[in-house]
């Protein structure tokens, strides 16, 4: 009964200090503090616990990966390589209905292989493939609905940010689960795709197509209302803006010789994760340095990803300290024995941690959400028969789709705040991404009934 209440007075002060807005590490660590209070009643020890556990987790190696392959991806982005490629794509998929959101989410899905972030991926592509859908007449929420639903990409298709958060706190091999997010990736990103293709063959209107000079100059005269597709290009034309070869073939090159270096290193045993991220860095700093890329840009990437990856690491310090803590106190196993108690089925345990993932990312944002609950569920997946690899991504994709499901979607509002476009409402786009989001769950059932999807590849190397 003490375990119960220790449990309850944890969980619920943690709760209910996100939801007044402390910030998620204060929040982390107030609750593992009362917690070793109240089991030894001795401040000293919450002290020591503090100190000791900051001072294991700084100083493990495994904590670089999460800097280093952030620098990588921030080396990559701004060198252009990634815009590159993008119109490499778009000018390569010229003869396909829709090819501009298409090439969105292949460049979501290769933008993810080099920084992991699903809101990078949703910034930088709100400014890099937004412009050019809208130029070319895509319904603009259809248009905003790609971008957000794809950058989910980037937390699956490895080396996922999420995947290594996974990783550090249930010590499970990053290797396997960057391994067991490669399939499920590409069978997200080819949902997309095949969703996209349906749209724009049904209703080519929504992605500028069929229309002609007279639909052009009509627009021309009456301006289309906020909903409507922005005035199509009168030539058959869309013509794909043209591509520097030098430029694009260096990009492409680059990033591949990035991705084959990382992923093949650490999958082959040459790296661990940290020392791939490490070598990874160094190969986008030279692909940076090809493309022109300045000592003062090089210096705003590092800065800029120490201002990035420092408030993650800490996250990472105190859910340290507040694994420890649920350990000590013996939460886990109260939490576990009441779910087990209830006699629910693995299924009904699977759909109550989805709704609990969907409801949090209303709120907050997905590493915070790994957080506070991945500590507490992997323990009860695996014990009702969840294989460890497989609910990972589990987790992970619905985790990503929490953050899309509204009204507090903060991929949906990184986009918004991306493009600055008042005639765009944030509840357009929701629904747009919701087609996205469907996609996502239709995941999650294929992967929880068909676990090889995601170990299938781990198996192999592992």
């Amino acid at each position: 009964m003490f375990e119960v209440n220790i449990a309850v007075v944890l969980l619920v002060s943690l709760v209910v200090m996100v939801l007044v807005g402390v910030h998620i590490a204060v929040a982390l660590g107030a609750a593992s503090a009362l917690g070793v209070y109240l089991v030894t009643g001795n401040y000293a020890v919450v002290e020591r616990m503090l100190a000791s556990t900051a001072y294991e987790a700084l100083r493990d190696y495994v904590f670089a990966v999460i800097p280093l392959f952030m620098l990588m991806g921030e080396f990559i982005a701004r060198s252009g390589a990634v815009t590159d490629v993008y119109r490499g794509i778009n000018r390569g998929l010229r003869r396909i209905p829709g090819r501009l959101a298409l090439a969105t989410v292949l460049g979501n899905a290769l933008f993810s292989l080099v920084t992991g972030v699903s809101i990078a991926s949703a910034a930088a592509f709100s400014r890099i493939s937004y412009p050019e859908m809208k130029r070319h007449g895509y319904r603009r929420s259809f248009a905003l609905g790609a971008i957000a639903g794809s950058s989910c990409l980037g937390m699956l298709i490895p080396p996922s940010v999420l995947m290594i958060v996974w990783g550090i706190l249930t010590e499970k091999s990053i290797g396997a689960l960057f391994l067991a997010g490669v399939i499920p990736g590409l069978m997200v990103a080819g949902m997309f795709c095949l969703y996209i293709l349906g749209v724009a063959i049904l209703r080519p209107g929504v992605v500028g197509a069929a229309r002609g000079p007279a639909a052009s100059a009509s627009a021309a005269v009456a301006p289309a209302a906020p909903e409507n597709p922005a005035p199509a290009m009168a030539s058959p034309a869309d013509a794909p803006e043209a591509v520097d070869r030098f430029s694009l073939w260096t990009s492409t090159l680059g990033i591949v010789l990035v991705v084959v270096t990382v992923l093949g290193g650490i999958w082959f045993g040459y790296f661990t994760p940290t020392e791939g991220a490490g070598a990874g860095a160094f190969i986008a700093l030279v692909l940076g340095i090809i493309k022109g890329m300045r000592f003062r840009e090089i210096i705003d990437c590092v800065l800029s990803v120490g201002r990035t990856s420092a408030p993650i690491l800490i996250l990472l310090v105190m859910a340290s300290l507040y694994a420890r803590t649920l350990a000590m106190t013996g939460v886990t196993n109260a939490i576990q024995n009441a779910f087990l108690g209830a006699g629910l089925t693995p299924v009904v345990i699977l759909a109550i941690m989805i709704a609990i993932w969907f409801v949090l990312g209303m709120f907050i944002d997905s590493i915070s959400i790994m957080l506070l609950t991945v500590i507490i569920f992997e323990p009860i997946a695996v014990a009702v028969g969840f294989d460890s690899i497989a609910f990972a991504v589990i987790g992970v994709l619905a985790i990503e789709a929490g953050l899309l499901t509204p009204p507090f979607g903060i991929l949906v509002y990184t986009v918004k705040a991306a493009i600055d476009d008042k005639d765009i409402s944030i509840w357009s786009i929701f629904a747009s991404a919701t087609p996205y989001w469907a996609v996502l769950l239709i995941a999650v059932v294929l992967v929880a009934n068909f676990p090889a999807i995601a170990t299938w590849l781990p198996k192999l190397v592992f």
